[in-house]
């Protein structure tokens, strides 16, 4: 299993550039600590906090800053993307990073955000198809959109770094067809059973579909807060939680007069003390196929500092309880 962290790069106050130097910093302190992969959310309307609008910008910096932890999109809104401009900066920043780059996309949701961008949301699925496609096709060094033309710097080995972001059991279906790795999310809509009994057939559908040569990676996404008590950890997380469940109650994706208790069990929250979460997360039905596990602390907006020792206590306590070593020990190892 790989280890990885995702930020929808967000903070408190108005400083932007604050925030987006915090969001630097985990990507440091997640190389220093072992971390496999660190991801970002692409959101161009802000989730609360700020927001990350353009995260192949925020990768190539981050690229600079680190020097071992993979670079990865959880996910990149394909459909409001020119495929071939973005496979031109993702062969950019993977040439910088030495070849560290994740790609994950998806169609994404927002109909503010397809508005702007002059998309057509209700053929969100059939546009993020067709992007995928010359996706695909640009970043194998194929021929795009004329003839004789192909993307530069030149791209190649991406066969088993493209992820999709799905919310179906078809849709997991589909990313095996195509080849992609699956990106699972730390929340389902629509659905009152939790999150991983809903998500468990979608992974097992996609196992079942997959016909490919090499083995499938399953990346699972889950929101991870540890702290000395489950109090403690509410009382940075708790707040956040509950007005986020409510945003998402307005759009009908959660029942109305949400509480904080059920926010929390439909975000599928791991939060306490450590030996709690790695309880928890013995019981969880979709990470025993999964091949990456995800952590997050989105919708909470922990301050910078917290946000640093939970990411230490997840690499030190939670992930090698559930199997995990960082990739320097397993060097070590092996020498």
């Amino acid at each position: 299993m790989r280890l990885g962290f995702l930020t929808h790069v967000q903070g408190r106050g108005d400083d932007l550039a604050e925030v987006y130097r915090n969001a630097q910093d985990l990507f440091v302190v997640a190389d220093e600590l072992g971390f496999d992969v660190g991801w970002v959310a692409q959101h161009h309307v802000p989730p609360g906090g700020g927001g990350l609008s353009s995260p192949w910008t925020f990768l190539a910096h981050a690229a600079a800053r680190t020097s071992r932890i993979r670079l990865g999109t959880a996910i990149t809104v394909l459909p409001l993307e020119d495929p071939v401009r973005l496979a031109e900066d993702i062969s950019v920043v993977d040439t910088l990073s030495g070849g560290r780059v994740e790609v994950g996309v998806g169609s994404g949701a927002s109909e503010l955000e397809y508005a702007a961008f002059g998309r057509d949301v209700t053929r969100k699925r059939e546009l993020t198809t067709e992007g995928l496609a010359v996706l695909r096709a640009a970043l194998a060094g194929e021929e795009v959109g004329t003839a004789g033309f192909t993307i530069q710097p030149p791209a190649a080995g991406f066969e088993g770094r493209i992820w999709q972001g799905v919310f179906s059991a078809p849709g997991a279906e589909y990313a095996a067809k195509e080849g992609s790795n699956l990106l699972l999310n730390r929340a389902t809509y629509g659905y009152d059973e939790d999150t991983d009994v809903v998500q468990r057939p979608w992974a097992d559908a996609y196992l079942a579909a997959w016909s490919g040569p090499r083995v499938p990676r399953i990346g699972l996404s889950r929101l991870v807060f540890p702290a000395r008590d489950r109090q403690t950890a509410l009382a940075q997380i708790g707040d956040d939680v509950h007005r986020a469940a409510q945003r998402f109650s307005a759009r009908g994706a959660f029942p109305a007069g949400i509480g904080l208790e059920e926010a929390l069990r439909r975000f599928h929250a791991f939060y306490g003390h450590p030996e709690e979460i790695v309880a928890a997360f013995q019981a969880e039905r979709v990470l025993p196929v999964a091949t990456d596990l995800i952590t997050q602390f989105n919708p909470a907006v922990p301050d910078h500092d917290s946000a640093v020792r939970a990411l230490e206590v997840i690499a030190t306590e939670i992930a090698p309880a559930l199997g995990w070593h960082p990739a320097r020990e397993l060097e070590r190892a092996v020498r």
